[in-house]
């Protein structure tokens, strides 16, 4: 290994720098700003920070190949090696300098790259992980800067750690995506593209291995997709494209759900191409060809896109200019930074696909905190809206109107910068405003009309929260406005009605975006008409103002939504049938009313039971039985007025037969495993067919005590596993029936304890959906011993559990867990974990409850053992009122305390570490504090001195109230019965010469002199 001289190993890695000027003000130049300062300039001088931030990184380099070098110079290469390898075994510092001179040399020589790499493996003690990091340092922050050997040596180097499956790589090639451009098709990007997309071609077993990395390559590589066409060379890259993206959809289609709902978005984008044709044809007739878990479009629409994603598809610079504009550049004077950033990425017709990435991040990554809303930094809106109105291309604005009806049917917060856009281009761009409003409008129906319901509530949503959290304090002034064609305000009128009425006088107040501040200054020309100082009303046809004016009573109308019942076919699955069952299935199919479908529907059942039944005709019936009774699954399964009658009327639906069959039959009958494979195929084209069954289990008299045949039907289904199973469809019912939920909750938990009682997760999903009545219809069930939601060996898990649910729901979980009859000493270890400013609803919780109790040793021990802090009352609080009500009591515990704590073994440790005065004994600093008890205290309990509750009980009192006496309003109570004058046993803080951190001390000094108190020599003194 030759040594380099410094400049040509620089010349070697880095391009020659270009001259950057001052485009951005010099107070930035340190962190982010720092960084973008060096790369957004244009002509002048080189940035001082820029040369450190790169120069730093290249110095380091050239220092471990300097040493390196000076290792292996003039050695065989088994010598080198051994030297190599007894460097490393110094430490790390030496260990992390020979693997960052290899990997140097690897970038930096190609020839010797092989035996480089060879050697970094062999003399690696990390997995690598040195070089990882520096790979993806320099892949964030100095791609651009790289020569082209450099970048294809990267390249080189992540194929050998994908091939030897080095731990981490997959984070690399994620990286290494990040820095394929969208938008872009110089020869540069698509090198990059091209030559990624192969290392995960050829290595696709090691691919398979990570979803995450699965679902960011299908991700990536739809997006590229769309910009690769025209020349020969990226038409066959596209193919390759395709290929990739289709294989793993179809093999891995759950790796790839996790992509969320843009998914649906990027695969729109490529629905003309066959594969994809075909592939969207599965997902709306045949999702179950894809994933057994997969139930079709609408799981897909509602699950939310991760924000990792939409960052992929922006580089690291990109990135860090857009964030740079949204946290440091004042509204006003953005027009260098957007006009450098047009030039930069925007000027290209192929770059205005870029677009679409742009706003989705700005929409779904950036979330400026409430500081940066409140202050004059530019706005997300202004941004959205001068990319969308500085397109060159008219069919980019699709993809970002697409996106906007992506955040506002699905998401609410995005929308937020989306309906800000619309407002303020009214004025300078009402053609903008009037296109978003048009395409909203058309969205609905025209989505994807079998769930237009869904498309339009969506919308409904998302324009009532922007009213509620007051981003616009109303949207008549925006879909009422004379700038809009008649036509369009017509379609608005009918569309969102409850939008269009002019509340009088309206207001706008700011919570989104800082609105008001920047008009003010840079838009006078605003609506007037929108705003003043009154307060915000509502519509007169919403209103009832009564003739005293005494009250208003304000409806909310939501939209009606049409459930139009279409013909089911079932055409297809008839052709798969029996003659015989075939004609049974029609019959159903044209019944009349129930009675006569529950007829056929046990005539069918009958058909199942017998002997030559062929099972493989399950699956065909299951999916008839689907389609047949989907009105079955609609709307509230649980009566609203709750009687026998009413009961067996909801459960005698024709589905509901075989439930009922299945509860007759016995379990070794050879018919009851048939009924349960249907039940299986039914359950998997419609989950929800296992919350009606425990409905049915719990309300039907005929299947009273047969709650157990659940678990037969849980393990009949694919899952398999009881526990999954039941979570799964009590998920399900939350999300469909809270009624129904709270119904079912006593006979789960009654029937499944192992199920239920060893964890929180149905607890969470309880008290994450009910309200104040539907908890004290519990609390009542628990009370009458109809339910039990906790037991002694698991109920401290889940109140651990729960500390970190919401407000309510923790709430919720004690008001439960008091309506058990459970000690609290059971649960009083949960005290170790709760922190005062984190878990101030258990803390209050515990509180009362303690004040309830008479304190036992374990709770006072419990309680001592919290860590001091001036602003946690709540040690000092449960003292006060356990001196006033349990004196006596309280002072044999301490009392107790302080004895086993100063009698066991002194150790040179101090309190904190390992061992201290054994964590078991668990009195802490608090101790010290609360009880006062100084060298007398100590003294007496190593002598075994008797302390008698008369002057221990006045002590803590006194030290309870010394401590209470600091914050103003404090009132002392009078003392105890039977206690001295307070003046008599003053507070002693604890000083260093007694405090408990000084045990080094306590060990190597001698002992100081008992000193006598005041009043000591009384009669009846016992301290000597």
């Amino acid at each position: 290994m030759a040594g380099k001289s410094p400049s040509l190993l620089r010349s070697q890695i880095w391009l020659r720098e270009p001259l950057v000027g001052t485009l951005w003000p010099k107070c930035a130049v340190s962190g982010l700003a720092g960084y973008v300062a060096g790369e957004m300039g244009v002509q002048g001088h080189t940035p001082t920070c820029l040369c450190i931030n790169l120069f730093g990184l290249f110095q380091r380099l050239e220092r471990c190949v300097g040493i390196l070098t000076s290792l292996t110079s003039g050695l065989s290469e088994r010598e080198a090696n051994d030297a190599l390898n007894a460097h490393v075994c110094k430490g790390p510092p030496q260990h992390e300098e020979i693997c960052l001179g290899l990997f140097t040399l690897v970038l930096t020589e190609p020839t010797q790259a092989q035996k480089c790499y060879r050697d970094l493996a062999l003399v690696s003690r990390d997995g690598m992980n040195i070089v990882l990091n520096k790979i993806n340092q320099i892949l964030m922050e100095k791609y651009l800067k790289l020569q082209d050997t450099c970048r294809m040596q990267l390249v080189w180097l992540l194929r050998e750690l994908v091939k030897g499956g080095v731990l981490g790589a997959d984070g690399v090639c994620m990286t290494f995506m990040k820095q394929i451009a969208g938008g872009d098709v110089t020869a540069k990007n698509i090198w990059l593209a091209d030559n990624v997309l192969d290392i995960l071609t050829e290595q696709r077993e090691w691919v398979l291995k990570s979803s995450i990395l699965i679902a960011m390559a299908v991700y990536t590589y739809l997006r590229l997709i769309v910009d690769h066409h025209g020349t020969p060379q990226l038409l066959a890259l596209r193919q390759k494209e395709v290929d990739f993206c289709i294989t793993l959809l179809r093999e891995r289609f759950m790796d790839c759900f996790m992509i969320g709902r843009d998914l649906v978005r990027l695969l729109q984008n490529v629905a003309r191409i066959p594969e994809f044709e075909q592939l969207w044809k599965d997902i709306i007739h045949n999702p179950q060809a894809l994933s057994a878990q997969f139930t079709g479009v609408l799981q897909l629409l509602q699950s939310r896109t991760s924000r990792k994603f939409l960052a992929c598809r922006l580089t690291p610079d990109m990135e860090t200019k857009l964030l740079f504009m949204t946290s440091r550049v004042r509204f006003g004077q953005q027009k260098r930074y957007q006009d450098w950033f047009q030039r930069q990425y925007l000027s290209t017709p192929d770059s205005q696909s870029l677009r679409c990435d742009l706003i989705r991040y700005i929409c779904g990554v950036v979330h400026p905190s409430n500081e940066v809303l409140s202050s004059d930094i530019l706005p997300r809106w202004a941004i959205i809206g001068w990319l969308l109105t500085t397109c060159t291309v008219s069919g980019a604005r699709p993809w970002e109107l697409r996106l906007f009806n992506s955040n506002s049917s699905c998401c609410k917060q995005p929308i937020f910068p989306a309906i800000l856009v619309m407002h303020h281009s009214m004025k300078p761009h009402p053609a903008i405003t009037a296109t978003l409003l048009d395409f909203l409008c058309r969205i609905i129906p025209n989505f994807y009309p079998p769930l237009e319901a869904h498309v339009r509530q969506g919308v409904f949503n998302s324009l009532t929260h922007i009213v509620e959290k007051r981003v616009l304090a109303h949207l008549a002034p925006l879909f009422d406005n004379p700038k809009l064609d008649k036509e369009l305000r017509a379609m608005l009128r009918e569309k969102f009605p409850e939008f269009c009425s002019s509340p009088s006088p309206p207001i706008e107040v700011k919570i989104e975006e800082p609105v008001s501040m920047e008009m003010d200054n840079h838009m006078s020309d605003k609506d007037d008409s929108c705003y003043d100082n009154a307060e915000a009303a509502f519509s007169d046809d919403e209103e009832d103002l009564n003739s005293k004016g005494k009250k208003r009573e304000f409806r909310f109308h939501p939209i009606k939504e049409t459930i139009v019942e279409e013909p089911v076919d079932i055409t297809p699955f008839l052709d798969q049938l029996d003659e015989s069952l075939k004609d049974k299935v029609v019959l159903l199919q044209k019944g009349s009313d129930t009675e006569a479908q529950c007829e056929v529907m046990q005539e069918i059942v009958d058909q199942v039971l017998e002997e030559d039944f062929d099972s493989e005709q399950l699956s065909v019936l299951a999916s008839c039985l689907q389609e047949l009774f989907k009105a079955h699954f609609r709307g509230e399964v649980l009566p609203e007025e709750i009687t026998e009658e009413s009961l067996e009327e909801s459960v005698g639906k024709p589905l509901y037969l075989i439930f009922r069959n299945l509860c007759q039959m016995q379990e070794d009958n050879s018919g009851f495993s048939l009924l349960l494979d249907l039940l299986s195929e039914l359950y998997q084209k419609q989950p929800k067919i296992g919350y009606h069954l425990l409905y049915y289990l719990k309300a039907s008299k005929a299947a009273a005590g047969k709650m157990n045949l659940y678990e037969s039907f849980a393990q009949a289904t694919q899952l398999g596993d009881l526990h999954t199973c039941l979570m799964m469809d009590m998920k399900a019912c939350q999300e469909d029936d809270v009624r129904l939920l709270c119904y079912l909750t006593p006979s789960i938990y009654t029937e499944f304890p192992d199920e239920t009682l060893r964890s929180g997760e149905l607890l969470n999903m309880i008290v994450a959906v009910i309200d104040s009545a539907q908890l004290q219809e519990l609390v009542c069930h628990v009370m009458m011993g109809n339910l039990v939601m906790f037991r002694k060996d698991s109920v401290l898990n889940i109140l651990i559990q729960s500390l970190d649910w919401e407000t309510f729901e923790q709430y919720c979980t004690w008001q439960l867990f008091l309506a058990h009859s459970i000690p609290l000493e059971t649960i009083i270890p949960i005290l170790q974990h709760l922190k005062y400013k984190e878990h101030p609803e258990a803390l209050s919780c515990l509180l009362l409850q303690l004040r309830r109790e008479k304190p036992s040793e374990e709770m006072v021990k419990m309680v001592l053992s919290r860590p001091c802090h001036p602003d946690d009352q709540f040690t000092t609080s449960i003292l006060r009122h356990w001196c006033i009500k349990h004196d006596d009591l309280l002072a044999e515990h301490i009392k107790s305390l302080l004895i086993k704590n100063n009698s066991l073994p002194r150790k040179r440790q101090r309190w904190g570490q390992a061992g201290g005065r054994r964590a078991g004994s668990g009195l802490g600093p608090s101790l010290s504090f609360h009880s006062g008890s100084g060298s007398e205290e100590r003294a007496g309990g190593r002598r075994g001195l008797p302390i008698t509750n008369q002057k221990l009980g006045p002590l803590c009192f006194a030290h309870i109230h010394g401590v209470g006496s600091q914050h103003p309003g404090s009132q002392q109570p009078p003392p105890p019965r039977g206690s001295p004058e307070q003046g008599q046993h003053p507070p002693c803080p604890p000083t260093p010469a007694t405090s408990h951190s000084g045990g080094e001390e306590e060990d190597t000094k001698p002992k100081p002199t008992k000193r006598k108190r005041k009043g000591s020599s009384a009669v009846g003194s016992d301290s000597d």
